[in-house]
């Protein structure tokens, strides 16, 4: 067996000098081990020691500096992901896996995914499922974990040695953006939680990323990896948890894998398959490092969407719950520190459309269709989701709050209708009207009833509304709130009497 604490205090020595060859290091070590011995114990310290390894298998220091925005706007699934789901396709049912019975059996399992989301049945992965949920999802959730992560690296909260765990990794989406947003001289420790046949397709795709990008799987549920009682009975994808919230976290019961504290927790696409999501959202909030995060987010269709924001609501309870050690970092800001919102929360981002990849071609035009019938029923290139971003240590993106002296509560809009106001707000959608007036949903923490921004006319005074970002925070002075009877919601008017700044981008 190999002198670990040698190899660490001689990779400690060199680290400073130059880079750390493990050849020169085996020649320091009692035994003399053989330089690919040094070189994987190397790579199993190298987190610890801050260490990546660069192509000519030397290492060399990681930068101390955080993740710098990357400017993340992809296009397409790269190809060489593209590549290693197609070769799965390709090992499982032969070069025509997108006809015959393969490509049906791939279909109606696309099909069957899209209706339990759509009416919030149970979800099973088995293979077939796994490789259809590849073939529609994969593109977009690789493109969603950037856009949510810009979040926490616009105020340097990714560093560049990082922990992550996976929760209900599924076949990897979140995984590959996530590897492709971080810049290379990161290191990652990668540990991902599924019980579910996808694990196979995982552990490929997984194959694709560098060699500073360390994984490990763990074929568990979440509810027995964090440790909750009553969380290690088997189940699909995204498992059984306990019948309370408020479920004991049961450290000694944990994976050994959870005794160290991660930087990031990644729940893409899972919380709306747990059976008691709020209680793994808490246990996984416990095995986060003080200064970590936990980024949820799931497809923006209302019934997933809501959920999420129920789900983030009831873990980050008001008034200083004792039970509850989280603040919203993003995108929901509650700008009036005592109040907590109560409307439905249908909120969602919008970014750019992918390209097709070449399998969803394929699955989509084998298709059998009648004369009536348009093609698309399994291109999925949409990027839309709704995200929370949880820190314990209390951070907020924006550091804003509302005053009474200068803004009135969305919470007492009814009291307000036909006056004109000021109000703080989060802008929380893109511009959802069908060419008309331009509308945009917004909250300010407190509101118990949806609210939209209504811009009848755009002035130089106001353009701000149309140009800030999703989650920027605005003020907007002296706008009309009215009361719409058809959407049973509180309108806003801003036209040319009215002033929008922008507090926060």
């Amino acid at each position: 067996m190999i002198d670990r604490t040698a190899v660490r205090n001689n990779a400690n020595y060199l680290r400073n000098v130059r880079p750390i060859d493990p050849e020169e290091i085996a020649e320091y070590i009692e035994g003399t081990p053989h330089p690919a011995v040094v070189r994987e114990t190397l790579r199993e310290e190298a987190f610890d020691l801050r260490l990546r390894e660069r192509d000519d298998g030397t290492f060399v220091p990681v930068e101390e500096r955080p993740v710098g925005r990357p400017g993340w706007s992809p296009d397409a699934l790269p190809e060489r992901y593209t590549f290693a789901l197609e070769d799965l396709l390709v090992e499982e049912y032969g070069a025509n896996w997108h006809r015959g019975e393969s490509g049906d059996a791939l279909r109606e399992r696309v099909r069957d995914l899209k209706a339990d989301y759509l009416y919030e049945n149970d979800v099973e992965y088995d293979r077939v499922a796994a490789l259809g949920y590849a073939i529609y999802h994969l593109p977009a959730y690789y493109a969603t974990v950037g856009y949510v992560l810009d979040d926490l690296v616009e105020n340097g909260l990714l560093d560049r040695t990082i922990r992550v765990l996976d929760v209900g990794a599924g076949v990897g989406g979140p995984a590959l953006g996530l590897c492709d947003y971080l810049p290379d001289d990161a290191v990652v420790e990668y540990h991902a939680v599924e019980p579910s046949a996808a694990t196979d397709v995982l552990d490929r795709m997984l194959d694709e990323t560098g060699r500073n990008f360390r994984t490990t799987v763990h074929e568990t549920t979440a509810e027995a990896f964090l440790g909750l009682e009553g969380g290690g009975g088997a189940a699909p994808a995204a498992a059984d948890a306990s019948d309370s919230a408020d479920a004991a976290y049961a450290s000694d019961a944990a994976d050994p894998a959870a005794d160290d504290p991660f930087d990031l927790v990644l729940f893409g696409n899972v919380l709306s398959e747990l059976a008691d999501p709020v209680a793994v959202a808490d246990a996984a909030l416990d095995a986060l490092a003080p200064d970590g995060s936990l980024v949820a987010f799931a497809p923006a269709d209302r019934n997933t969407a809501i959920g999420l924001r129920r789900i983030e609501r009831e873990v980050v309870a008001a008034g200083g719950d004792p039970g509850r050690d989280a603040e919203i970092y993003s995108p929901t800001l509650r700008l009036w520190p005592d109040a907590v919102p109560t409307d439905p929360g249908w909120s969602f981002d919008v970014a750019g459309d992918l390209a097709v990849p070449p399998f969803q071609r394929r699955l989509d035009e084998a298709a059998a269709r009648g004369e009536t019938d348009e093609p698309g029923e399994f291109v999925n290139v949409d990027v839309q989701f709704a995200y929370s971003i949880l820190r314990p240590d209390g951070r907020r993106r924006v550091d804003v709050e509302a005053s009474a002296e200068r803004c009135a509560r969305m919470a007492e809009s009814e009291r307000h209708v036909t006056d004109r106001v000021n109000h703080l707000a989060v802008k929380l959608s893109h511009d959802l009207s069908e060419g008309d007036n331009a509308l945009y949903r917004v909250g300010d923490g407190s509101q118990a009833t949806d609210h939209y921004l209504v811009c009848t006319r755009e002035t130089a005074l106001n353009r701000d509304l149309r140009e800030a970002d999703y989650g920027a925070v605005v003020f907007v002075e002296n706008g009309l709130v009215l009361w719409n009877e058809d959407e049973g919601a509180y309108n806003v008017v801003v036209d040319d009497e009215t002033v929008v700044d922008l507090v926060a981008p």
